[in-house]
């Protein structure tokens, strides 16, 4: 029932309504011939004679989905690849083919599928997932990982019509594809000019498990889902029931018009439990936009490792909320570097919009082009200042990305304070390079090992200052107790990435 519209009234309820009322008159008709029985005989109304299953096919029947599903689904295809064994690269063939997926996808498709339902044949895997016309032309939108190198895509329209169909561009990034159907005019939808609400009704259509044309429902459970696929995470979850082969069909909502792309879903078991995920129209608008005039997506890029600004680092800083992202390091050579943006630097705004966290600044700067003039608002030792910026162009093996690894925790049972480290000059320590302080242990059981701290990370910073010495950090940590802080933010090497972590010192 379309939650807008207005209330149909309840056949059973209204029924149940009338007959009450009858019943009250003829008591009172009843009464009134037991003191009165010398008056003339009653005729009732016809209508009380009346069949009353018969009035109730009269009234207004509940709002269905049927009206809305007769005009869109002839827009949504399924979508059948085709692909050389040796070439696989799409997503449910095993763990070798999702390979080049984003990382944060691939455990996802093991568990969702477009082309899951696959088989062999004649030296070839096929494959099944859905997609939708977005022009009459012959434009339809899917998944990358559905048509992702396949040699050969097929399209089924809603009228049992099949038709070859080229791949325009991809992107990995977002999971999304443009593949090109010759002929038409083909009936097609709209991508959705607004976000919808949590608790809007939302329609899938698709072609789960290969069953062409099927349609479920639901509602949008929530907005700027983050599931770990990739820096642009921004996803809308949904509960119509989404599976296996609905990947790069369309959610709608109940004016007809698409407001996301089905991509993933969450399923222990394998099947739909309620829980799947949506690109968002208006990323889709961008992205397909630049596919079709170029057949790849290019992205802004100002070349930094950002991380959440967690409680415990907007505390060391100073800061009052946790808005921002935290610039861990400047890659050489790259914009941010050049514009003078340093580690342990918080970039608040971007062109005065509020950053919201690390991930709403991959965002918004991947989606700007490249060499656009920026002003960064950034918080650089406690002083909040401008900077002036133009964009570079993403390397095609580089994303900004939330930097949130954590290596194992291992033993060592020496103590720093109560912090659980075993340090040691990193220049007395082979492999660890002449900068900071070594971690050689860490307890099990310490504050540290909670935080993810690693044999081998290297301290670098402690709050803001160089450490080159176990003395350097006992010093900074003392100089925080005494500063009344709760936390001291760490500058971390961890492998090929830097971070910062913000380390509970208690009271020593």
């Amino acid at each position: 029932m379309n939650p807008s519209a207005p209330h149909a009234p309840n056949p059973r309820r209204w029924s149940i309504r009338r007959l009450a009322l009858v019943s009250t008159a003829l008591v009172g008709v009843g009464a009134g011939l037991v003191l009165a029985p010398d008056l003339p005989a009653i005729h009732y109304p016809a209508a009380f004679a009346q069949n009353l299953s018969d009035q109730a096919k009269t009234l207004k029947a509940p709002i269905g989905f049927a009206d809305i599903v007769a005009k869109v689904k002839p827009a949504v295809v399924s979508v059948r690849v085709e692909v050389n064994e040796g070439g696989v690269q799409t997503s449910g063939m095993g763990d070798q083919d999702m390979q080049n997926l984003p990382p944060g996808l691939r455990e996802f498709f093991k568990q969702f599928g477009g082309p899951n339902l696959h088989k062999r044949l004649h030296g070839h895997i096929t494959g099944q997932g859905s997609g939708f016309f977005i022009s009459a032309d012959g434009y339809a939108v899917t998944n990358n990982h559905v048509v992702e190198k396949a040699d050969s895509v097929q399209v089924t329209t809603d009228d049992g019509k099949i038709h070859k169909a080229k791949v325009i561009g991809t992107d990995p990034r977002t999971d999304l594809a443009l593949i090109k159907v010759e002929g038409g005019p083909f009936p097609y939808v709209k991508l959705s000019d607004r976000q919808p609400r949590i608790g809007d009704w939302v329609l899938a259509v698709g072609n789960p498990f290969g069953l062409g044309g099927t349609v479920t429902a639901g509602i949008v459970s929530a907005r700027g889902r983050d599931i770990g696929a990739s820096a642009y995470d921004d996803f809308i979850q949904i509960d119509a029931p989404v599976n296996k082969g609905n990947s790069g069909g369309p959610s709608f909502d109940t004016e007809g018009n698409v407001i996301g792309v089905n991509t993933a879903i969450y399923s222990p078991s394998g099947g739909s439990v309620g829980i799947a995920f949506d690109i968002p129209a208006d990323t889709v608008k961008s992205v397909i936009q630049q596919l079709r005039e170029h057949g790849s997506v290019t992205r802004g890029w100002i070349g930094v490792q950002i991380q959440p600004v967690t409680p415990d680092i907007a505390d060391s800083l100073g800061l009052k909320s946790t808005d921002g992202a935290l610039v861990a390091q400047p890659q050489d050579n790259s914009p941010a570097e050049k514009a003078g943006i340093k580690a342990g630097d918080v970039i608040l705004a971007v062109n005065g919009e509020t950053v919201k966290d690390a991930r709403d600044l991959a965002k918004k700067i991947g989606n700007m082009a490249p060499d656009t003039a920026i002003k960064l608002s950034v918080l650089h030792n406690g002083e909040r200042k401008t900077i002036d910026l133009t964009l570079g162009k993403l390397p095609n093996e580089q994303q900004a990305m939330n930097d949130t690894s954590s290596g194992d925790n291992n033993g060592g049972a020496a103590e720093i304070g109560k912090l659980g480290l075993t340090l040691a000059p990193a220049s007395r320590v082979s492999g660890s390079g002449d900068r900071g302080v070594v971690v050689t242990g860490v307890d099990p059981s310490g504050v540290a090992a909670d935080h993810g701290f690693s044999t081998g990370d290297v301290i670098l910073e402690v709050s803001g200052k160089q450490v080159s010495t176990p003395s350097d950090v006992r010093k900074e940590i003392a100089s925080a107790r005494s500063g009344k802080k709760h936390a001291v933010l760490m500058r971390v090497k961890s492998g090929d990435n830097t971070k910062f972590v913000a380390l509970p010192i208690g009271k020593g």
